[in-house]
C-alpha cells in the first residue's frame, strides 16, 4: 500500500458512455442498490431509458424496513427508525454517480450504489454507508484520509446454491479436497472460476492483483489494489454480490461466512494507511520503528477501542466462531510488528506503512468495520493516546485484553460503552446494537444440529 501515484474515485463507467450505451442497444438494464444491515446489495433493476429519464436525478423509493429487518428480511419490532407503528413508510435510494459501471456478468447491466436518505433529503444516520461517510468527515477535519483494502476469502462448493439449500448445507463437495494454501496445481482446478471472478470484477472497474488458495477445503482468496476508504468498500460490496453470481452461473456455489465448518474461518483483514490533504504518506516518520507521531497515536486509538467496536468488525453469532488460540484469527488485543498472531499486525515500511486489523471475518459488513477503524485511529489522535510496546512471540499465550469471545458480549460491551457513543452516537449504538440483539434472539430460539446429535437419543 505504498503511496505512489495518488489514487482518486473515478466512475468506472461514466454516465456520458452510460447514455451511448443504453441508445446503442448494448446496456438495458440499471441495478440500484444500497447497502443494507447484512452487508448486502439492495434495490431495483431499472429499463435503461426510465432509468436515464427519471431515475438518475430523482432517485427511487424503497420501504424503510430495508435498514430494519434481520438476515431473512423478516419485520422485527424496536427500531426506532422503521416499525408497524411508524408505518413502514419510504426511504430514497439516491445514485452515487462516482460508484457506476459495468457488470460483465450480467449481459446488458451497468449498475450504481446509492445513498440513502429520508423523503424529505435528509441523510440516515444509521445507513452502513451513511455510517462510514460521517467517520471519514470527521478524520478529515484532521487533515487525514484512510485508504484501505479488503482481504476476503470463500469456500468454493460443487453443488449449486439449489442443492445446497435442499440438503441443509450438509455434505457438501468443497473444491479442494485439501488444504490448498498457496498451491499452483490445487488453484489450477477452480481456476475457471476464479479467472471469471478476476475478469468480471476488471470489468466492472476494480484493479484485481492476485488469487491464491487457502487453509480450508476449497478455500481461496482474490486481491485487489487498495483505494481510498469509501470506493475499497464499494467495490467489496459489489465483489461479493458478483462473485456469487458468477458461482452460481457454473453451478457452483461459495461462501463468505466467518466459519462455514470445523476447520478455518474466513478472514477478512483489513489494511488502513493515511494520508495528509496533500496526498503524502502520513503515518511514518523518524520514530521507533518508522512511526511518525500520528502512526502512534492512530495506532494506540485502534488498540484502546477494540473490544468496544468488536460488533462491528464481527456482527453475527457466528463471526465469533473464528476466534480460535492457533488459528491465525486473533483473540488478543495486542498490536505487533509483522506478527500474525496479533489482532493488528503492523506491516510495510515509509510509504506502504500501514495497519492490518485481523478481526473481521468474510461476514463483516466493510462499511462499519472501516468506520470502526476510522473512528478508532480518530480517537487515539484526539486523545493523544501513548502506544503499548509491541507484542513479540506468540500473542495467543500471552496476558492481556481479549477479543470478545462470543456475540453476546460484544453486543453488551457496544451497548455500554462510552467509546462507541462518543464516536458514533447514540443512535447508531442502538439500531446496531439492537441488530444483534435480533440475531441473538433467532439463535437462542434456534434447535441446531448439534443438539440433535447429542440428545435425540442419549438424553
Amino acid at each position: 500500500m505504498g503511496v505512489g501515484a495518488p489514487i482518486r474515485r473515478e466512475p468506472a463507467l461514466g454516465i456520458d458512455e452510460l447514455r451511448r450505451r443504453v441508445a446503442g442497444e448494448s446496456v438495458d438494464t440499471v441495478v440500484l442498490a444500497a447497502c443494507d444491515l447484512q452487508g448486502r446489495l439492495v434495490g431495483k433493476r431499472f429499463d435503461a431509458n426510465f432509468f436515464l429519464a427519471e431515475v438518475v436525478e430523482h432517485g427511487t423509493e424503497a420501504c424503510d424496513y430495508l435498514l430494519a429487518v434481520d438476515v431473512e428480511m423478516n419485520t422485527v419490532d424496536g427500531y426506532a427508525t422503521s416499525s408497524w407503528d411508524t408505518g413502514y413508510g419510504d426511504l430514497v435510494l439516491t445514485p452515487d454517480l462516482a460508484t457506476l459501471r459495468s457488470l460483465p456478468w450480467r449481459d446488458g447491466s451497468a449498475l450504481l450504489l446509492a445513498d440513502v436518505s429520508t423523503v424529505d433529503g435528509k441523510p440516515i444516520a444509521v445507513a452502513p454507508r451513511q455510517v462510514l461517510r460521517d467517520q471519514l468527515a470527521a478524520l478529515a477535519a484532521h487533515g487525514l484520509h484512510p485508504y484501505v483494502g479488503t482481504e476476503l476469502e470463500f469456500c468454493v462448493y460443487d453443488d449449486s446454491y439449489e442443492d445446497a439449500w435442499r440438503r441443509g448445507y450438509r455434505e457438501l463437495t468443497p473444491a479442494n479436497q485439501y488444504n490448498a494454501d498457496y498451491s499452483i496445481l490445487a488453484t489450477g482446478r477452480v481456476e475457471p472460476l476464479l479467472r471469471a471472478i478476476r475478469r468480471g470484477m476488471a470489468g466492472a472497474g476494480m484493479t484485481v492483483e492476485s488469487a491464491k488458495g487457502e487453509c480450508n477445503l476449497g478455500q481461496h482468496e482474490i486481491a485487489f489494489r487498495y483505494a481510498d476508504a469509501l470506493t475499497t468498500c464499494d467495490n467489496h460490496t459489489v465483489y461479493k454480490t458478483g462473485a456469487k453470481e458468477i458461482a452460481a452461473a457454473q453451478g457452483r456455489s461459495l461462501t463468505f461466512m466467518a466459519k462455514p465448518n470445523d476447520r478455518e474461518g474466513n478472514s477478512c483483514h483489513v489494511h488502513c494507511s493515511l494520508r495528509d490533504d496533500a496526498g503524502g504518506a502520513a503515518l511514518a516518520g523518524d520514530g521507533e520503528y518508522g512511526f511518525g507521531p500520528v502512526m502512534r497515536q492512530f495506532l494506540a486509538g485502534q488498540l484502546h477501542c477494540l473490544p468496544e467496536l468488536t460488533l462491528l468488525y464481527a456482527p453475527n453469532v457466528n463471526s465469533y466462531k473464528r476466534f480460535r488460540d492457533g488459528s491465525f484469527a486473533p483473540t488478543a488485543v495486542r498490536w505487533g510488528l509483522d506478527n500474525r498472531t496479533c489482532a493488528l499486525r503492523v506491516v510495510g515500511h515509509g510509504d506502504s506503512l500501514r495497519v492490518e486489523n485481523r478481526v473481521p471475518g468474510g461476514d463483516v459488513n466493510p462499511y462499519l468495520a472501516v468506520a470502526a477503524i476510522t473512528a478508532a485511529g480518530r480517537y487515539g489522535i484526539e486523545h493523544e493516546l501513548a502506544l503499548e510496546p509491541p507484542c513479540t512471540g506468540n500473542a495467543y499465550r500471552q496476558p492481556g485484553a481479549r477479543v470478545p469471545a462470543t456475540l453476546r458480549e460484544a453486543v453488551a460491551v457496544w451497548r455500554n460503552s462510552a467509546v462507541a457513543h462518543e464516536l458514533f452516537g447514540a443512535d447508531v449504538v442502538e439500531h446496531y446494537a439492537h441488530c444483534a440483539e435480533v440475531e441473538l434472539a433467532a439463535f437462542d430460539a434456534a434447535v441446531t444440529d448439534w443438539e440433535l446429535r447429542r440428545g435425540f437419543e442419549r438424553m
